[in-house]
């Protein structure tokens, strides 16, 4: 009862030598794992690194301009219907509503369709320009008075002001960098101020997971390079890089590692089968049929396998670095924890993942594919058959795919966390009043809440190798559930006299 509170404090403090020696083992033995595969993916990354050539490829990029056409940015001044046929390259006479002196030809002419014009103030100075607007741009989502744009500048070839009825400017895109870089700074601003450093350390991770993204695993995938090696490699690399980088060389880190290099390999291996077994072609994309005109060395399906592995990764990531901080901080709070109750402790915080992780990769796929959704929808098609039909198999297959993998990772990583955390120990505990744990003062979902609101308290103690500490440096209510429970384990049978 009282013995816990005497002699803890002592033994708490300072590691034993066993102790010592067996967390040098366990580390030991996650360096002997992860130190030769982090050299063979480094090795396995030098030899299949892109040479950059683009020999054999031939496509027409819709940005590079003709001679004498130009790519200009302005923003708008006023919004115009006027009819199809109007010339559309004088800009003469426009009044401060935008609309044009009548002896503009097209204003009363009959038999054309209206068209959106926008005048534009060139963010380079000189006269206001009449900009038509795309008809699909103008249906869908429509232009306004003081929108950046960039547009397409036709006045210097040779005949486009000569009457032909031909526009001079037409609407290429809006400029989107203010919102984007205000958005950018504020995520920014509010990871690190939540995270603090190792926030502003994940998001310098992140710009070197992109960085080997574009210079390796893209360029892998024009040359013709093995598509599941070039994903299962970079993906090393970047969980390697990202892990270490925002979290620090550990052992909770490296178990988290040995965790994600898990599920990344049962992902690879489904992705392959899924690939060929559901022929996964890229049949119907836009996007697929010009990488294919491209180059005879792109492979669609190659690019498909590719793209199942790297979809997974960041929540791949989240659910076993949560997991293994997990079993260190149950374990750090309650050490004489046995490894069977331990791990199922942490699998009862899994569990909770899981299920809202399997949410997550849904969802956030069925929101990229609405548009697709709502085509399938409108043809009134059986569900069955939608959903292995061209459009929509790859996100069903992704989504299973990703899901399968991260939920064979979260036990996996929860054993060895927990076969590495009895190994190591303890590091250093805080003298302080000494807590108890109870299996009874938390349901199966709040172990790691009731463990996280005694975190500061210093050393925890079981009472019977529960699953959540509870500090008792307080007496009992009486008349209480815990009065009663402390009467029964006395021996006394009855509540303490208030």
């Amino acid at each position: 009862m009282g013995h816990g509170h005497s002699h803890g404090h002592s033994e708490s403090s300072e590691p034993t030598p066993q102790a010592i020696a067996s967390r040098k083992r366990a580390n030991w033995l996650l360096a002997a794992v992860l130190v030769p595969l982090g050299v063979l993916t480094v090795i396995a990354m030098m030899v299949m690194w892109p040479s950059g050539s683009r020999d054999g490829i031939s496509f027409a990029s819709p940005y590079q301009a003709a001679p004498g056409v130009t790519f200009d940015t302005g923003k708008i001044q006023s919004v115009v219907q006027e009819s199809c046929t109007q010339t559309g390259q004088s800009t003469q006479g426009q009044t401060d509503t935008g609309q044009t002196d009548t002896g503009q030809t097209g204003a009363g002419q009959s038999g054309g369709s209206d068209c959106t014009f926008a005048f534009t103030q060139p963010d380079k100075g000189g006269e206001v320009v009449k900009v038509v607007i795309n008809p699909d741009v103008a249906k869908s989502h429509g232009v306004d008075v003081g929108d950046s744009i960039r547009y397409l500048n036709l006045s210097g070839v040779q005949g486009a002001s000569q009457g032909n009825g031909s526009p001079s400017y037409v609407f290429v895109d809006f400029v989107r960098s203010l919102p984007i870089a205000l958005l950018a700074v504020l995520y920014a601003v509010v990871v690190i101020a939540v995270a603090r450093w190792r926030g502003f350390r994940a998001l310098l991770g992140l710009v070197g997971a992109y960085a080997v993204l574009v210079s390796f695993i893209l360029p892998g995938l024009v040359e013709g390079k093995p598509p599941l090696m070039l994903a299962l490699v970079g993906s090393t690399v970047i969980m390697i890089g990202v892990l270490y980088f925002a979290h620090g060389f550990s052992a909770r880190t490296s178990t988290a590692l040995l965790g994600t290099i898990f599920g990344l390999g049962i992902t690879a291996l489904l992705a392959a089968w899924a690939t060929d077994a559901a022929n996964l072609a890229g049949v119907g994309d836009h996007d697929a049929a010009t990488l294919i005109n491209m180059s005879d060395k792109i492979s669609i399906s190659g690019i498909i396998l590719c793209g199942l592995i790297i979809s997974g990764l960041g929540v791949l990531n989240d659910v076993t670095i949560t997991q293994s901080s997990a079993v260190w901080e149950l374990y750090e709070l309650a050490p004489n924890t046995s490894a069977r109750k331990l791990f199922s402790s942490a699998m009862r915080i899994g569990r909770d993942h899981i299920a809202s992780t399997v949410y997550t990769i849904a969802f956030a796929y069925a929101g990229a594919a609405l548009p697709i959704l709502i085509i399938v929808m409108l043809y009134d098609r059986p569900l069955a058959e939608a959903l292995t039909s061209a459009e929509l198999s790859e996100e069903v297959i992704r989504t299973l795919v990703g899901s399968i993998g991260l939920v064979l990772a979260i036990p996996v990583t929860t054993l060895i966390a927990v076969l590495v955390v009895k190994a190591t120990g303890v590091k250093g505990a805080v003298p302080a009043p000494a807590l108890s744990v109870n299996p009874d003062d938390v349901d199966d979902t709040g172990t790691l809440a009731a463990a996280a609101a005694v975190v500061g308290s210093g050393r925890v103690e079981t009472l019977d190798g529960g699953r959540s500490p509870r500090a008792v440096g307080k007496p009992a209510r009486p008349g209480s559930r815990r009065a009663q429970r402390e009467a029964e384990r006395r021996g006394d049978g009855e509540n303490p006299a208030p």
